[in-house]
């Protein structure tokens, strides 16, 4: 499942918080589940938004490779599992938020570490297995 892939990445990213101690900033925003209908209209009132993608690294970085290159503000992560696709809502909070940022979609946790290892020149996470 999505849940357990995201959790997953964060057990990964965990490991090498102390040698890497920007992972320790890397968030994850809950738009999306089934919750509670109170547990819903509370986190709609907080400003929670359908369509936000899941996980989002703060880190501005000049990039050259297999990420794209040039400029960009940020790293979004999109999690997804099986045949799951990017809802419309999704696909539009990327496009109303532009080109400054990187955007991926991950089926696995290892997929997402390799990401996040290509954006921030981690050597263990652009390698794990």
């Amino acid at each position: 499942m999505e849940h357990d892939e995201q959790v997953a990445l964060f057990n990964i990213l965990a490991l090498y918080e102390d040698k890497y101690p920007v992972l320790k900033w890397i968030f994850a925003i809950p738009n999306g589940g089934k919750r509670h209908p109170a547990t819903a209209v509370k986190l709609k009132a907080e400003g929670v938004k359908a369509g936000v993608w899941d996980i989002f690294i703060g880190v501005a970085r000049v990039l050259f490779g297999q990420l794209g290159s040039g400029y960009k503000c940020g790293l979004w992560i999109e999690m997804k599992f099986g045949n799951n696709k990017l809802t419309e809502n999704q696909d539009q909070f990327c496009q109303a938020i532009g080109d400054d940022y990187v955007w991926v979609i991950c089926y696995s946790a290892i997929a997402a570490a390799h990401a996040i290892g290509y954006y921030l020149d981690i050597p263990e996470l652009k390698e794990c297995k």
